[in-house]
């Protein structure tokens, strides 16, 4: 069983019902700040406008883990999106370590999301040809990392989300629950300074959700990665610093 946190990070939120969140305390350099300010996400359809995000803000200093929580359809994968470069906003700013990402062309969002950002989705997005530990060291091999490091730190995230002993195994040979601790293994196997996971334990057992909630946490206190996740388990919320609430569009303080 983790231990409940005791939050390193405070709230102040602001006239829009924001969420911002500031370390309380010396973290480790490896994480990465991240500023999102009046977020706007609206999906045109059918002669229809639908405003999915309406003006969320949420700062992230270094190191701190923020869980999402809301019902489905809130906008927790579109805000993730959003503060990764993966989409992009109909109005306001997301900086990561203080770099606008509509400032970078499509070259620069590709070495950020390759060196400094990484992403769990929702489905695990495997690629079938490859073997489990092919699929992990995909970002390693982006990064032109030499061989013997890559089998080194492939090996030791695979016993670390206890997938060893299926590590020439494809996806077609693997459980959905395994397949989405490949997914987690080939986000962090690159120590990203910045990690998005947007339901990351959502096909997990709980215990395997405990391992994997811990094993982010350990990477936080050891290497002071920043960590934002969208989830309503309550293992990953354990972990968190500051749990927020998406409602209507913006961030707000859970309870």
């Amino acid at each position: 069983m983790l231990a409940p946190r005791v939050p390193r990070v405070m709230i102040v939120a602001d006239q829009r019902a924001s969420g911002s969140i500031g370390a309380a305390g010396s973290i480790g350099a490896a994480g990465a700040s991240l500023e999102a300010r009046l977020l706007v996400r609206d999906f045109a359809g059918g002669g229809n406008v639908n405003h999915v995000l309406r003006g969320l803000n949420l700062s992230v200093a270094p190191g701190a883990v923020i869980a999402i929580t809301g019902r489905s359809g809130a906008g927790k994968t579109t805000t993730l999106n959003l503060l990764g470069g993966l989409d992009q906003p109909t109005a306001g700013t997301v900086e990561i370590n203080g770099v606008r990402l509509d400032a970078l062309d499509v070259g620069g969002l590709s070495k950020l999301r390759r060196v400094t950002v990484a992403y769990v989705y929702q489905a695990p997005s495997l690629i079938p040809i490859l073997s489990t530990a092919e699929n992990v060291e995909v970002p390693l091999r982006l990064r032109r990392v030499v061989s013997a490091e890559r089998d080194a730190r492939v090996a030791a995230i695979l016993d670390e989300v206890g997938l060893s002993r299926r590590s020439t195994h494809r996806p077609d040979e693997l459980s959905g629950g395994e397949q989405q601790r490949v997914a987690v293994a080939r986000a962090l196997v690159g120590m990203p300074r910045l990690l998005l996971a947007d339901e990351p334990t959502a096909q997990l057992d709980h215990e395997t959700s405990q391992t994997i909630a811990g094993l982010v946490r350990r990477r936080v206190d050891t290497d002071g990665m920043t960590v934002v996740l969208a989830s309503n388990d309550p293992v990953l919320l354990a972990i968190a610093d500051v749990v927020l609430h998406l409602v209507e569009g913006r961030l707000e303080p859970l309870g």
